[in-house]
């Protein structure tokens, strides 16, 4: 069963509770739970992901947890490799989904910018992330961010306990994915396919650099005023994602490392 399908049969089951008890929505948030905990980060650089160091470092992923879109889909595996760029993330997807993420709390307005590369060795054919049944992609880096709780209306808190309780998991207030997507031009904002609170944009497709190191940069402020219309709160979370479970096949990527900067 997809996650579309999972989705809508728990909506079934769920929907008279949730409908007449969607909770208070800080105990539904995970970014609630984060702010709450963290301080923000200081320095001129806040290194997110240090995969690079984890030749000689094993902290490197100390910090990192899996997240699990579905208990019943098997698992993305991912591990610290070496490299002819040096040690890297490597995610290996066979049939599977999930994630891996830590949890960070940034000033978005200190360190606007997010910089990170990836080298996608396989793409899943046929995937579409604006299909449910195709929702696939190679590589994507996944912000998570906080926001105006006061805000979220009935329906929106009523997807939060949906989710938590498909998942036994938490979302943030709003997610921000950069996402690898073949057949989509890039800069294509693609919104979430069960909330409008997880907006996607594409950073690049196609094989033309398939097996190459690809750098990018970007200032998530601007990219945030694009895709929700608002400014953004505080990071409170950094991940990655590379899956195949809706279209069946593999999904190969590297990961190198995650930066968050100022402004230049």
């Amino acid at each position: 069963m997809n996650r579309a399908a999972a989705a809508s049969a728990l909506a079934g089951v769920l929907a008279a509770g949730c409908a007449l008890f969607p909770g208070d929505p800080d105990r539904l948030l995970e970014s609630s739970v984060i702010i709450a905990e963290l301080g923000v980060e200081q320095g001129e650089v806040v290194e997110a992901g240090s995969f690079s160091r984890g030749g000689w470092d094993r902290r490197a992923l100390r910090d990192w947890s899996p997240y699990v879109t579905l208990p019943n889909i098997p698992r993305t595996d991912y591990a610290l490799v070496s490299t002819s760029a040096g040690t890297a993330l490597q995610a290996s997807a066979e049939r599977s989904a999930s994630g891996l993420y830590r949890r960070i709390r940034i000033d978005p307005k200190r360190h606007p910018i997010v910089e990170w590369s990836w080298n996608v060795a396989q793409a899943p054919a046929g995937a579409d992330p604006r299909v449910p049944s195709r929702e696939d992609s190679p590589a994507r880096l996944v912000i998570s961010f906080h926001g105006d709780v006061k805000s979220l209306d009935f329906a929106e808190r009523v997807t939060l306990r949906m989710y938590k309780g498909l998942t036994g998991q938490m979302l943030p207030f709003a997610i921000l994915m950069y996402v690898w997507a073949d057949g989509v031009p890039p800069e294509t904002i693609i919104p979430g396919v069960h909330t409008d609170r997880m907006q996607m944009i594409v950073v690049e497709g196609g094989k033309a650099r398939s097996g190459e190191w690809v750098r990018f940069r970007r200032n998530v402020v601007e990219d945030y005023r694009r895709a929700f219309g608002t400014e953004p709160w505080d990071i409170v979370a950094v991940g990655v994602m590379t899956d195949s479970d809706d279209t069946g096949q593999t999904a190969r990527a590297l990961y190198g490392d995650i930066m968050f900067l100022p402004a230049q």
